[in-house]
């Protein structure tokens, strides 16, 4: 079934699909048009793989796996290898742990078709018809999270071969059933499908945190009257770093025409903003380069070409691994500045306000219990930050004696993401409330923007109240206000 497109829909073709078109299939933002002449490759590659096992043994296709690679399947007739194929699929269905959600679901149907679409697996095209049918439906697959180690997502992409054979339920939707070629099973399960789409969602996350959170830090040097020397482009000529200029040019934009510094020199938590956010910025561009790759890839083993099949170690994701790592490294910071800059908010000698932005009678405590939150969220997420690359391990009888770990990588970081809107959102709801009780302080353009935005969902009410509401509130509209920077970063 090949998909006619229409403008909304996201181009499938193995070649070209990019993380913002993966991230709008999965939120049900798009659909998908898949390309035909991609699914005439997968038809022509098909045809190679059923040659060449023909022919010799081909690993998966009519061998056993891992340790049991050289043991030859196909002696016993078509009949079991069909049962062979499907075994396969059984055997690696581990299904444990948390389900995945409906959009992480949906994003590891569409990297697998697409990379199917690269015309590497040598899969039945029925399988890729069935993904494409699938993902137009609205049909969920249930996948479990655990069993992968940044060597393929073996446990829950059999999850879906078996979903798609019928032997497990669509968690929503009427899905397709297929029937499973004799060498279908490997392909299917031959990726890091799960593990691509979630450091995919996670590093989208990221960009728009790390927009969010440029934007909040400006509200915040603006509430405490911060010295713009810090953000001067000759300052940040003086030593290039990738990412830095532009962060300080976003940032002197955003307080251009604020009130006279109270301070010859900043705290930390103002003046280095440019410093700690450029590194994320740009791990995370080079991140996106790796996923924008894997996307695309066609890294099944064997890999099938036009003149046969080539057993390989692409399925090893060290790249991705490396670069999850170094992602979650310079994020934290970025992270702990906000938190270290609610604290500056927090100071009547900073700010010029009364302690912890209280009002009210003596006593008041007004945002104190905000730095608890974020303290708690911050060390949640510092146990997200230790790079994975330094695990080892030795399974399947010694053969396999490596593995990238990117899996934990990507979860982690996807952990970061989504405990990250509310510790930002405290350093938000504290810095509104800081210049609502000094509005003269605030300036126009992204700034006031941003600071009306955050306002118009944010009670003013001053009195010591429940902050659960504000927190929630002010994280729901960081989007916005990384909207409101654009493409300046």
């Amino acid at each position: 079934m090949q998909a006619k497109g229409d403008p909304e829909s996201v181009r499938l073709d193995g070649r070209t699909l990019t993380i913002e078109g993966l991230a709008a299939v999965a939120y049900g933002k798009a659909g998908i048009a898949v390309d035909p002449a991609a699914m005439r490759l997968v038809e022509a590659r098909h045809e190679v793989l059923l040659a060449a096992r023909e022919q010799g043994a081909v690993y998966g296709a009519n061998t056993g796996v891992g340790a049991n690679r050289h043991e030859l399947t196909s002696g016993n007739g078509m009949v079991a290898a069909v049962r062979h194929g499907l075994s396969l699929l059984r055997s690696h269905c581990a299904g444990i742990g948390p389900e995945e959600d409906d959009g992480a679901a949906r994003a590891v149907m569409a990297v697998r078709l697409n990379q199917l679409l690269a015309g590497g697996s040598g899969v039945s095209p029925r399988v890729a018809d069935a993904l494409a049918v699938a993902l137009r439906d609205g049909a969920v697959p249930s996948l479990h999270r655990w069993g992968a180690i940044g060597t393929a997502d073996l446990a829950s992409l059999a999850e879906l071969g078996l979903t798609l054979a019928g032997e497990r339920p669509w968690r929503s939707g009427p899905g397709p059933v297929i029937a499973i070629d004799p060498a279908d099973a490997l392909p299917i399960i031959s990726s890091s499908a799960l593990t691509v789409a979630t450091a995919a969602l996670g590093v989208t996350d990221v960009r728009s945190q790390l927009r969010a959170s440029t934007v909040v830090a400006a509200l915040s040097f603006l509430a405490l009257r911060g010295n713009p020397e810090a953000y001067d482009p000759a300052v940040h000529a003086a030593r290039v770093h990738p990412g830095q200029a532009e962060v300080a040019a976003t940032l002197n934009g955003m307080v251009a025409g604020c009130v006279t510094p109270a301070r010859i020199q900043d705290p930390f938590g103002l003046r280095v903003v440019p410093q700690v956010t450029a590194p994320a910025l740009h791990s995370a561009r080079a991140l996106r380069a790796v996923l924008t790759a894997e996307l695309n890839a066609a890294a099944e083993n064997p890999l099938t070409t036009d003149d046969g099949v080539r057993h390989h170690g692409q399925f090893h994701t060290a790249t991705l691994a490396a670069g999850l790592d170094a992602v979650r490294g310079a994020f934290f910071p970025v992270l702990s500045l906000s938190a270290a800059r609610l604290g500056l908010l927090m100071r009547p000698d900073l700010t010029g306000l009364r302690a912890f932005l209280a009002a009210g009678p003596p006593g008041s405590s007004g945002l104190m219990i905000a730095e608890y939150v974020v303290q708690d969220l911050l060390a949640e997420i510092c146990m997200r930050v230790p790079p994975i690359l330094t695990g080892t391990l030795s399974i399947s009888m010694g053969v396999e004696e490596h593995a990238s770990f990117a899996t934990q990588g990507a979860r982690s970081l996807r952990t970061m993401t989504e405990l990250a809107p509310v510790l930002l959102a405290a350093e938000l709801v504290a810095a509104v409330r800081a210049l609502r009780m000094a509005p003269e302080r605030l300036t126009g353009g992204i700034a006031r923007h941003a600071f009306d935005i955050a306002a118009g969902v944010l009670d003013d009410d001053v009195a010591d109240r429940p902050l659960g509401v504000d927190l929630e509130r002010a994280a729901g509209v960081l989007p916005l206000l990384a909207d409101a920077v654009g493409d300046e970063l």
